[in-house]
């Protein structure tokens, strides 16, 4: 199976499915995120749950840890395969998520958001930067029991080496000849699989392209 997973970031449901249709022969999953979520909710995911592609719930629950058990709880009868949390929520909260979690979804908590750098994470009160704090909540997740962590692919291989088995999810990914957008940390496909990206989340560079089906081919062409 592909490790490509089109971030699939719009609040039409129409256009959601046409582009899910477009790359569904050619990417191993769809990325939905809150925009898609917070417009058309449990029945939007089912909807393009039903083309086939597996679906990666990119919710980022962060609460109290009996809130989060019970989202997952409510998200389980749409079979999710990877579902997000953040690693900040503590050691209860990612037990319990993982524990309420539908049994063959993957929970991976996000560590250190792609849109942050050094001077971001200053101002928010962590020292160090993104690859210490990346590190320490990996550690934090590894014991709690979820399967993986999301990281950029600046801190993919140190946390790859250092949890052999996990599962990491990858994104700020780009193609070389396309630009960051609002990532601060990014890297080319090929570099985050080198480096050990489970999964490799890509957004417009695919959706924005003039054909999404061809966009997705050539970068699937680079792995």
């Amino acid at each position: 199976m592909s490790p490509i997973f089109v971030a699939i970031d719009t609040p039409d449901l129409d256009r959601a499915l046409e582009l899910a249709k477009a790359v569904g022969t050619t990417v191993g999953g769809l990325k939905l995120g809150l925009e898609f979520f917070g417009s058309n909710g449990p029945e939007g995911v089912a909807a393009v749950g039903q083309l086939g592609l597996p679906i990666f719930l990119d919710l980022k629950l962060h609460d109290i840890p009996n809130t989060v058990a019970s989202a997952m709880r409510a998200l389980a009868p749409l079979k999710p395969a990877i579902v997000t949390v953040h690693a900040a929520g503590g050691r209860a909260m990612l037990e319990q998520a993982k524990a309420a979690a539908w049994e063959d979804t993957k929970v991976v908590a996000v560590t250190v958001l792609t849109s942050l750098d050094f001077t971001d994470l200053r101002s928010i009160g962590v020292g160090g930067g993104a690859s210490d704090q990346v590190e320490r909540l990996a550690g934090l997740v590894r014991e709690s029991g979820c399967d993986g962590i999301v990281c950029s692919g600046e801190e993919v291989k140190a946390a790859r080496n250092a949890w052999p088995t996990g599962y990491f999810v990858v994104p700020g990914v780009r193609p070389e000849a396309d630009g960051t957008g609002d990532q601060k940390r990014v890297v080319t496909p090929r570099s985050a699989m080198d480096a050990g990206a489970s999964v490799l989340v890509i957004g417009r560079p695919i959706t924005q392209a003039n054909s999404p089906a061809e966009a997705a081919r050539a970068i699937a062409a680079t792995l």
